[in-house]
């Protein structure tokens, strides 16, 4: 069973880097409760934040899990501040694109485009120059265990948007999958398979130019 279009949109939102497309208006949610952390917590959390900025570049293959059930398989490229591209394997007719402002969504089954900026997102912090597991980001839940770390946070001032969840190994340090559950609780993870950090990446993967032909084409 395919992901539908509106579950994809939700579920990769940004760096899965991407959460969905906003309602017009979302009451304000009460204000975060911050996971309670010992001296070691603080310190894994410190760990994970330093990792991330490390980032520059990833390319990687992903799988996408909905939790209806729903399955997609694809390309995905981030290139930070703020670019990231996925491309979604047939059948699945998306291709989205964030240039550094705005992601892009583009149904190439139905020509259609809708855009978001990329602030507006859970996983949105994720792209950006310097990540912060702080102040305006609240870590909400923390675990670890052998193997793997599980961080969970929301942004501080609009927790109504969503969290992410993301997993990581722990030595050494590794991104290994996110889950973003949106503002409407639709919950959607990201695997990466075989990911490539720190290559180049073209510029080009991240420019936006309408696909749609032009009316006098058509």
């Amino acid at each position: 069973m395919m992901l539908t279009r509106r579950h994809l949109l939700r579920g990769t939102g940004a760096l899965a880097l991407a959460a969905g497309l906003l309602p017009p208006a979302l009451a304000r949610a009460a204000p975060p409760r911050a996971a309670p952390l010992n001296d070691q917590q603080r310190a894994d959390v410190a760990a994970v934040e330093s990792y991330l900025n490390g980032i520059r570049t990833l390319s990687s293959r992903f799988q996408q899990y909905s939790a209806n059930g729903g399955t997609a398989t694809g390309q995905l490229y981030l290139s930070r501040p703020g670019k990231m591209r996925f491309e979604y394997d047939p059948p699945v007719p998306v291709l989205l694109v964030a240039d550094g402002r705005n992601i892009y969504y583009y149904d190439k089954e139905l020509q259609q485009v809708s855009d978001i900026r990329v602030n507006d997102t859970p996983a949105g912090f994720l792209l950006r120059d310097t990540i912060k597991l702080t102040g305006d980001v609240t870590v909400t839940a923390f675990d670890h265990h052998p193997g793997a770390i599980r961080v969970t946070v929301v942004q501080t001032e609009e927790p109504g948007q969503g969290s992410v969840t993301m997993v990581l190994e722990d030595r050494p340090i590794q991104l290994r999958q996110w889950t973003v559950v949106d503002a409407q609780q639709k919950q959607t993870t990201l695997v990466l398979d075989s990911p490539h950090y720190g290559a180049p990446l073209s510029p080009s993967l991240f420019y936006w130019t309408d696909p749609r032909p032009s009316p006098e084409t058509k």
